[in-house]
């Protein structure tokens, strides 16, 4: 027997404290998902809160509060395994967040004088390891917003002839722009070039398949479109890759021996892992699972739709607005004041939005905004379109 001892503490911890401050804050428009998911299934606190009460570290007992949390592992492994086209489920590696997924998968492909090839819409999240590890020449695809053939056009190119790997956001975090990932990773598939994917803001929201892109490593958090808690991200490794570990230490396996396991996923997680976090990002995947991708893309378009209709006839508002009309994210510039400005006054009618670069300059550079930055709205699950009217009213 799996005794659940603590259940009804955690249970009560649930209605009692987070239960409150989640109607609390719904009295809010939260319009920031691109940075974290705010609203989250009732499923994910309370699946913290169980954890908490019941679990402990997997691999480093044999009593109930270490099982526990080995199935838990497994199972979250599984079921991203399951919506991200993973063939073993041991090739999902939990860290901290993308970032730390991101730096994994680069410094084990990168090194110090090699040539990569990256969109013009990347996070700092890819260009500051990149910088980081020295000597790095960066072939950047500066193709127009909205364009996908000539973003594949320009992936062609830059992957043509000693380029080490290519990296390329799945969709943009400051402009909703989809890139051709497909076009893109059948381009380096031809080229024997590996591929790694920053599906930051379209895991959970679009279709991400490992498998059939044939991608060396995808990276993801888990507090966006997963609505799992901060802290939490997955790693996706592709077939035939030989990580490099960011860190060294216990991992309840092969403790004689002074290396780290040359298998997966141990050689990656080492220390004492998140298991609470993964309560909430296995509960948030399953919730993602239960909705479907199509009825969450569908609900968040409209949103963003309904935004950007209101605003693009407007003299005072320059909108970048994808035409296809099927993104999460929709960047504005704000012709009379500052970005900043606008957020701030938005924020003080209880209105959440970002304002600024979005950890993002190239994508500014990309697209002409670098002195002026965006202001940024980003849907889930959650919103809805009468919350976009009463943003255009206040607006």
């Amino acid at each position: 027997m799996q005794p659940h001892l603590h259940w009804p503490a955690g249970l009560s911890f649930y209605f009692r404290v987070l239960l409150p401050i989640c109607q609390e804050r719904s009295a809010m428009i939260y319009f920031d998902s691109a940075a974290t998911t705010l609203q989250k299934p009732a499923s994910v606190p309370a699946a913290v809160a169980d954890a908490i009460h019941t679990m402990t570290t997997p691999g480093r007992g044999d009593h109930p509060a270490a099982r526990l949390a080995a199935d838990l592992m497994l199972r979250c492994r599984m079921e991203a395994a399951a919506l991200f086209d993973v063939p073993q489920p041991e090739n999902v590696i939990l860290t901290s967040n993308a970032t730390h997924a991101l730096n994994i998968a680069i410094r084990s492909l990168v090194s110090p004088g090699d040539t990569v090839a990256v969109s013009g819409y990347e996070h700092n999240a890819v260009t500051r390891p990149l910088r980081d590890i020295g000597g790095v020449v960066c072939r950047i695809v500066n193709g127009r917003l909205f364009d996908p053939r000539q973003m594949a056009e320009g992936f062609r190119r830059a992957v043509s002839g000693g380029v080490k790997a290519a990296i390329c956001t799945h969709t943009s975090n400051v402009f909703g722009y989809t890139l051709p990932i497909e076009e893109i990773a059948a381009i380096c598939r031809e080229k024997g070039v590996p591929l790694i994917v920053d599906a930051s803001q379209s895991a959970g929201i679009q279709p991400v398949s490992l498998r059939r892109w044939g991608a060396a490593y995808v990276a993801m958090p888990g507090h966006k479109g997963l609505y799992g808690p901060q802290g939490t991200g997955l790693l996706l490794c592709g077939e035939g890759q030989t990580p490099r570990p960011l860190l060294a230490g216990g991992t309840g396996s092969l403790s004689r021996q002074q290396e780290m396991p040359d298998f997966l996923p141990d050689r990656l997680e080492a220390g004492t892992q998140n298991v609470h976090g993964a309560a909430g990002l296995l509960a948030g995947i399953q919730f993602v699972r239960s909705q479907g991708l199509e009825k969450i893309r569908q609900k968040e378009g409209e949103v963003i739709r309904a935004l950007a209709s209101g605003l693009e006839g407007r003299e005072d508002f320059r909108v970048f607005a994808d035409p296809a009309g099927g993104g999460s994210v929709l960047s504005v510039l704000p012709l009379q004041e500052a970005p900043e400005t606008l957020a701030d006054r938005l924020a003080e009618q209880g209105v959440a939005v970002r304002s600024g670069l979005h950890c993002a300059p190239l994508a500014h550079r990309t697209a002409g905004t670098e002195d002026t930055g965006t202001l940024r709205f980003s849907a889930s699950v959650f919103n809805t379109p009468e919350e976009a009217e009463m943003v255009l009213r206040i607006l």
